[in-house]
């Protein structure tokens, strides 16, 4: 790949991640015109069209979309090679894009991440909140943050979190109402307040350790939710049993506005993971956030 093409296929997987010509320019901080000279000389070499035009939109052809997904992890390497060389001579600087479930946000994230903007001015900072699964390479995040049976395979994985439960709890005034269950069967009495996820749009079903086995529960639902928050919430109001990972309700159980339910039967799942691609840690920006958070993780 000589430096020509090298350039050309950097400004047409721009044009595909940006969404149009413009975009791209802004992006690469470059004239319109430039990176529209070289998509036609890509595509004069190629001797084929890689986008269908409009006057709204520009869409991938059949080709384009080839050689998108057959260059995409070497553009990004060879562009993760160039960064990181670069960075020898100077300190961290640049973007980095880091997704996170609202919980990660709440418990890992929200305490840490002033300190980690004021040691590093240079490096602008985007934390994108989502509890569906993200595709980080896809989507453009350098590092994603995840239970560790919900990471993509290939992709490079330290813990953060011990592994953890999934509490049941519920509000004083509802056990109070409603008595608090002794044993899983007891639960057929109540209402649970349920999660969506966002993503595949399932119910997530209830999945309790008795006795060291996965027993799955059915409950009548009291309401569903697709957000932590809204979770807790309905928790605090009395509307049903809860379900959510221990963490985000340890507060409220030390304050008392929420009881545990049945916690001898908790469910426990793999801890929580920063996860990336191979060669993302090679860029000083995005290895000294990986660092950082590796160094503020709750794992010893």
């Amino acid at each position: 790949m000589n430096g020509t093409t090298f350039n050309q296929l950097t400004m047409f997987h721009t044009i595909v991640n940006e969404g149009s010509i413009t975009k791209a320019a802004q992006k690469l901080e470059i004239a319109s015109p430039s990176v529209s000279n070289a998509l036609k000389a890509l595509e004069n070499e190629l001797g084929l069209p890689l986008f269908t035009r409009t006057t709204r939109r520009i869409e991938l052809t059949e080709a384009g979309r080839l050689l998108y997904e057959s260059t995409k992890g070497a553009v990004a390497e060879l562009n993760v090679a160039v960064e990181s060389i670069s960075d020898l001579s100077k300190s961290p600087s640049g973007k980095v894009r880091l997704t996170v479930p609202r919980f990660v946000y709440q418990t890992l994230i929200k305490p840490v991440y002033p300190e980690f903007c004021q040691r590093y001015p240079s490096i602008e900072l985007e934390i994108s909140i989502s509890d569906a699964a993200i595709d980080i390479l896809k989507e453009g995040f350098d590092v994603g943050i995840r239970f560790g049976h919900r990471i993509e395979e290939g992709m490079v994985a330290r813990p953060l979190t011990p592994p953890m439960k999934e509490a049941l709890f519920a509000s004083p005034g509802y056990v109070a109402h409603w008595g608090n269950p002794l044993q899983p069967a007891d639960l057929k009495q109540h209402r649970l307040i349920q999660y969506r996820f966002i993503a595949s749009n399932q119910l997530a079903p209830l999945v309790l350790n008795n006795h060291g086995e996965s027993l799955t529960v059915d409950m009548a639902n009291a309401l569903v939710v697709n957000d932590t928050d809204v979770m807790v919430d309905a928790a605090l109001n009395g509307l049903g049993v809860g379900r959510i990972v221990e963490p985000i309700v340890a507060g409220h159980f030390a304050k008392g506005d929420l009881v545990p339910v049945l916690e001898a039967f908790w469910h426990t799942y793999p801890g929580v993971f920063i996860y990336f691609h191979r060669n993302a840690q090679k860029a000083k920006r995005v290895r000294v956030l990986i660092d950082f958070l590796l160094e503020r993780s709750q794992v010893v």
